[in-house]
């Protein structure tokens, strides 16, 4: 077929196309693009299959997607092959073959190996690459094995509008805003562009999310926390919302503000709610579609839903990604969502743009608590009152993203533990090495320290990084202390901050421990001279802060009492006698051993 005049590239989608190509001719590193819903992934992915000067496979997980991707390269008067049991074709002889990972994986040897003049495959894109998994027993990680033994040098590029993995994090170490993201761990070393959300619908390219107030009662979801994997338990789900007696006025609430509208998708909890949830709509004009919906009704389902044939499409937690549908316009959410990434990826089925369509309803009824806008943190959340917030490193000033809570617009607690800044990698005679090279910034907001040389580790390190000595367990400190007839430990039950002066005269800070046995210790810090105040910020602030790391630099012990609530008290506390007196030496926080705390008391 003759190559005819490749369709247009928005700017976005062409800056995208240039940093993926400056990546790989920089080097190999596994590489992702983030694109949100509705951004053109598929025009993205064809214009770079259309540079490439090797041979190249598209991955994806569902039919939908490998159908999408292919007729997006055609568009441009190009052939390409089909590797997909679902759409009754298996061929892979051209430069560029389009396949499903399930049937690629099922039939690895026809792949990666010379045939037909072609030879090995030079550059793999994975679309929807959040289900790449760090287990390399799974089907994209076997397909990647497969393909490096017969070039060592192939290229991976991975495209997502959600580059979080529920259990895992992000799925990519570095970020090309100069952050790190993800574990050193990650398969995909770097993020090279990304397109923020709110940017695509300020340009007009994808429609406004509207979110209504919902008139009515709600699910109340919030006692349910996320299991192991990070995903809620779907007999919890179902506890809560089958048979709630709020439905019907939910449904009722739905299909009023449905009346102006096109196409409407609802996400429900469980199976056993999206049946209840079918009940109320117009039998006629809705249907619904499980992960046990068989594959050709399914289709049948979707094409009529398209089609318009139906105006309600009930699912659960499978039409999250790989469904498109431009016309539809009110998204009714009736179920949890685990991750900011997923409510994204909900919201995002009703974000792209049709003719006539004004904007998108979104009805929540499930109290989620996600900024569609809010970028994912990266760990999960602690606790349900916690938001993203912002915490600059007074080590590099990198701007990190860390869960945390606000008073006002102070930060007064974040949970993060080390700072997430790219900074220029240094030699040992303290210039910069190499050229432009790069390395997590060593700033560590908390911490435990290392007895033999005093280096600051991870809090759940188990040798330090510093001279690899095993880092000495915090129960292994308790009984220590416990066999010593001069030292004392507190199981502490609370902090008392004091104003108050010294046998001089002189101000001072007392800070009192007490154990549930009324057993204290005291330590008293001065802050009139700029070094007194360095010395309480380093042995006092950088363990006690909630937000460790902000910028608070009280002058007087009165500031600091009205500021306690931006402290935290330790788990435990050991002294040890000095004279007639007792010293504190040490202090536990963020204690997991098998001691119990104060607050675990019955």
């Amino acid at each position: 077929m003759t190559e005819t005049a490749p369709p247009s590239l928005r700017p976005y989608q062409q800056q995208a196309v240039t940093r993926v190509v400056e990546h790989f001719r920089a080097g190999d590193d596994p590489a992702v693009v983030v694109l949100p819903t509705g951004s053109g992934k598929s025009l993205v992915i064809a214009e770079l299959a259309r540079l490439a000067r090797g041979r190249v496979l598209v991955l994806a997980h569902v039919r939908e997607l490998v159908e999408q991707n292919h007729a997006k390269y055609q568009a441009y008067g190009l052939e390409a092959d089909i590797f997909s049991a679902g759409l009754g074709r298996k061929e892979s002889g051209r430069q560029v073959v389009f396949g499903s990972v399930q049937s690629v994986v099922r039939n690895l040897d026809g792949f990666g190996s010379p045939c037909e003049g072609q030879g090995a495959f030079t550059l793999l894109v994975i679309d929807e690459c959040h289900r790449v998994s760090l287990d390399e027993d799974s089907s994209y990680r076997r397909v990647i094995a497969h393909l490096r033994e017969r070039n060592p040098r192939l290229k991976v590029l991975g495209l997502t509008a959600t580059p979080y993995r529920l259990g895992q994090g992000f799925l990519y170490h570095r970020h090309y805003h100069g952050m790190v993201r993800g574990d050193d761990d990650c398969f995909f070393r770097d993020c090279v562009f990304e397109q923020p959300l709110r940017l695509m619908v300020k340009q007009g390219y994808l429609a406004e999310p509207r979110l209504v107030d919902a008139a009515v009662e709600r699910y109340d979801f919030s006692a349910l926390a996320p299991g192991s994997g990070g995903l809620f338990q779907e007999a919890e789900l179902n506890r809560v919302a089958a048979g709630n007696r709020a439905t019907p006025a939910i449904l009722e609430e739905v299909i009023a503000h449905a009346a102006e509208r096109a196409g409407v998708m609802l996400f429900a909890a469980s199976v056993a709610h999206a049946e209840e949830i079918m009940g109320y709509l117009p039998a006629d004009e809705a249907a619904l579609i499980t992960g046990a919906t068989p594959a050709a009704e399914r289709e049948a389902i979707i094409q009529a839903f398209k089609a318009r044939e139906l105006k309600y499409l009930v699912n659960v937690a499978v039409l999250t990604t790989g469904f498109d549908a431009p016309h539809v316009d009110l998204i009714a959410i009736l179920r949890p969502t685990e991750s900011v990434g997923l409510y994204q990826q909900i919201v995002g089925r009703g974000l792209r743009l049709a003719p006539g369509k004004r904007d998108c309803l979104i009805l929540d009824y499930a109290g989620n608590p996600w900024d569609l806008y809010a970028p994912e943190v990266g760990s999960p959340r602690p606790a349900g009152d916690t938001e993203p917030v912002q915490v600059e490193c007074p080590q590099c000033g990198h701007a990190n993203l860390f869960w945390g809570r606000r008073d006002g617009e102070i930060v007064i607690e974040h949970f993060g533990r080390r700072c997430q800044g790219l900074v220029v990698e240094e030699s040992g005679d303290g210039m910069a090495s190499g050229a432009g090279k790069r390395q997590q910034c060593s700033f560590r907001f908390r911490f435990k320290v290392c007895d033999q040389c005093g280096a600051e580790n991870d809090t759940a390190a188990r040798r330090c990084h510093g001279c690899e000595s095993l880092l000495v367990d915090a129960d292994d400190k308790l009984r220590e202390a416990l066999k010593l007839r001069d030292a004392r430990v507190l199981r502490v039950s609370g902090m008392q901050l004091e104003a108050t002066v010294n046998g001089r005269g002189l101000p001072r800070l007392k800070v009192v421990y007490h154990d549930e046995d009324g057993a204290t210790l005291a330590e008293w810090f001065a802050l009139e001279t700029p070094a007194q105040r360095g010395a309480f910020a380093a042995a006092f602030l950088r363990e006690h802060l909630r937000a460790p790391g902000t910028r608070w630099s009280p002058t007087t012990p009165e500031e600091v009492v009205a500021e306690r609530h931006r402290l935290r008290a330790p788990d435990f506390v050991i002294g040890r006698k000095a004279g007639r007196h007792w010293q504190v030496r040490r202090k536990l926080f963020d204690y997991t051993g098998r001691y119990r705390l104060a607050a675990e008391a019955g």
